[in-house]
């Protein structure tokens, strides 16, 4: 099974980046093929609501000079997907929103492709408001057809300058469990997925 690991942070090798790489060295550790990639700090556009998607049903999105089309692939190709973003003002970064939407419209345009995918957020905090961050990132998620693992608490860790969330044991041993789960309900449902076409519903099948 694969694990994609998506991180909004335009901070390399910051908290974000260590919460989403500590889901998925314990699903590696568990048999897992795992997936990383950096989308915080590139250009990335957002829907601009021009209904391509919806015309071509090529699974892409009609704007080319970003990365999405790459991101989104790999997503396609995933059996579960790690998002993960700073809290920015209480909310998820620009590229992260500027990715789900794009997706959002995408997997629905052609036939819900994200459906029945496992889906995590997770959020680096320095103090307050990353429970509205994951807040957005469960919405798509759910949007999407996705299904979502619980853990032992919200997916959050604290944590400020580079590397202070090491020191949130809770939180990092919240994405340890996070990755059990993971892998528990991943190895449970991967036989049934393929057989449900998890289709109904009034939007766009």
């Amino acid at each position: 099974m694969k694990v994609l690991g998506i991180n909004g942070s335009p901070r390399k090798g910051g908290n974000t980046e260590i919460i989403v790489n500590r889901v998925l060295d314990g699903l590696k550790a568990r048999g897992w093929e795992t997936d990383y990639v950096q989308i915080g700090g590139h250009v990335f556009r957002g829907c601009i609501s021009c209904g391509g998607c919806f015309k071509n049903h090529d699974g892409k999105c009609t704007l080319k000079e970003d990365r999405f089309n790459e991101v989104f692939t790999k997503m396609v190709e995933a059996d579960a997907i790690v998002i993960g973003s700073p809290t920015y003002f209480a909310d998820v970064t620009a590229e992260i929103k500027a990715l789900m939407d794009r997706a959002g419209y995408v997997a629905i345009a052609n036939g819900h492709l994200l459906k029945g995918k496992i889906g995590m957020g997770v959020s680096a905090v320095r103090r307050g408001g990353s429970i509205h961050t994951i807040d957005s990132i469960n919405h798509f998620l759910h949007l999407s057809r996705m299904i979502l693992p619980g853990s032992t608490y919200w997916n959050m860790v604290y944590g400020r300058g580079k590397g202070e969330v090491l020191n949130d044991e809770e939180g990092m041993a919240n994405m340890d469990h996070l990755a059990a789960v993971t892998d528990w309900l991943g190895k449970a449902i991967k036989p049934f997925i393929d057989s449900y076409p998890l289709s109904g519903g009034s939007c766009a099948e």
